[in-house]
């Protein structure tokens, strides 16, 4: 059998008759893999053990849970299937009941010819490709010219840059430690979310960046500082999931649920955001340890969920990062991270630490000379390859 063969898209079928199952795996069979369940908390089993699916068809009446009540609960569990909805009643609040709950794409009557539910099958498949598809897409594109963006201003800005590297990695780690659906949100929303202190006044920035003391006015100033963050992303297409997390992860969880468009998963995404900032904002002085500052966070009660400051005391107690090592300037290699700033021989910051180390950035250094910077050597955290040669 050839190795590069395409695989054969998955269907989860739920009928609780097992010769309504059989006569519809017998039909798909030759073109997708199915799967048959006669019970709807089996096939809800299934679904929460692989979401993969590309179709769920599932029958109208059955004795434990209806096909509404299943396909509403399947939604939940695999949100990029394409939903289907096969019965004998011609009952319609029950078929609008099914549209609502589950956002069925389409509805079968019982008996079913195979021609007909062949047809349906392959309009469902092409709906989930063409769904997962431009989400992949989106994500791709979005991602990518959020990080180019955020490379030219670190150049302007590169102690913004070196926390925006560093709220990036962590929110990301703690939303995919805790399972949140959107990743990748939550990834793009941290390092947009510092955009508005490139407007400050460099005084002030400074001032922020090492979590010094902001009289009145500087505190205005930040304030507006996010306010032209948001105008400015307002009018990016397809963005106002991220715009929601950036103009909302200052507020309380209660707050945040009575804004427009508010949901769970941006609330969530906003929280997890947020004790990532706290956080590294702790971290500015170089003196507070982690342990420190997750207690520091731990004792602002009612401030974070509980279960993301656990995240975050899991993944910087555990040694989730590889090794940190002193290297020469001149041996950095893409995949490490600085743990302190690079400045040159001037006092000016080159770059500052929380920077990932990019073929880029290894061009912009090898332009100075060997005296033009501060120093000789930097310590990094080694990617994992490497901390596991070490």
């Amino acid at each position: 059998m050839p190795q590069n063969r395409p695989r054969r898209p998955k269907v989860l079928c739920l009928d609780d008759e097992p010769a309504v199952v059989e006569g519809i795996t017998r039909t798909l069979r030759k073109l997708y893999d199915v799967t048959g369940c006669t019970k709807g908390t089996e096939a809800l089993a299934v679904l929460e053990a692989d979401p993969g699916f590309a179709v769920v068809l599932s029958d109208m009446r059955m004795p434990e849970m209806n096909g509404a009540e299943f396909l509403a609960k399947a939604r939940e569990l695999a949100p990029d299937a394409t939903r289907m909805l096969l019965t004998g009643q011609t009952d319609l609040d029950a078929a609008i009941a099914a549209i609502n709950e589950g956002q069925i794409f389409r509805f079968l009557t019982k008996p079913c010819p195979p021609p007909t539910l062949r047809g349906a099958m392959a309009a469902a498949v092409a709906q989930h490709r063409l769904v997962t598809g431009e989400r992949v897409l989106l994500q791709k594109t979005l991602r990518g010219s959020v990080e180019v963006m955020m490379e030219v201003l670190g150049l302007v800005s590169p102690t913004y840059f070196g926390r925006t590297t560093r709220l990036r990695h962590l929110a990301a780690d703690l939303a995919t430690a805790l399972g949140h659906p959107a990743v990748w949100q939550i990834e793009v929303a941290a390092m947009l979310s510092q955009l508005g202190y490139v407007v400050l006044a460099p005084e002030i920035a400074e001032k922020v960046y090492y979590g010094r003391i902001l009289d009145q006015r500087e505190r205005a100033e930040v304030e507006r500082a996010w306010v032209q963050a948001a105008e400015m992303l307002a009018p990016i297409p397809r963005l106002e999931p991220i715009l929601w997390i950036v103009r909302n992860v200052r507020r309380t969880a209660a707050d945040m649920a009575h804004q427009p468009g508010a949901s769970p998963d941006l609330v969530r995404a906003a929280r997890i955001l947020r004790v990532a900032m706290d956080f590294d904002e702790l971290l500015a002085d170089g003196r507070t340890s982690a342990q420190l500052a997750i207690d520091t966070l731990r004792g602002r009660e009612g401030h974070y969920d509980e279960d993301v400051l656990d995240a975050l005391e899991a993944l910087r107690g555990g040694g989730q990062r590889s090794r940190v090592a002193e290297v020469p300037v001149g041996a950095l290699a893409p995949g490490m991270i600085l743990v302190e700033d690079l400045a040159l021989a001037s006092g000016m910051l080159l770059v500052a630490r929380g920077y990932e180390v990019t073929e880029r950035l290894l061009a912009r250094i090898s332009g100075y000379p060997a005296d033009a910077l501060a120093t000789d050597t930097v310590r990094v955290v080694l990617p994992r390859e490497q901390a596991e040669a070490a």
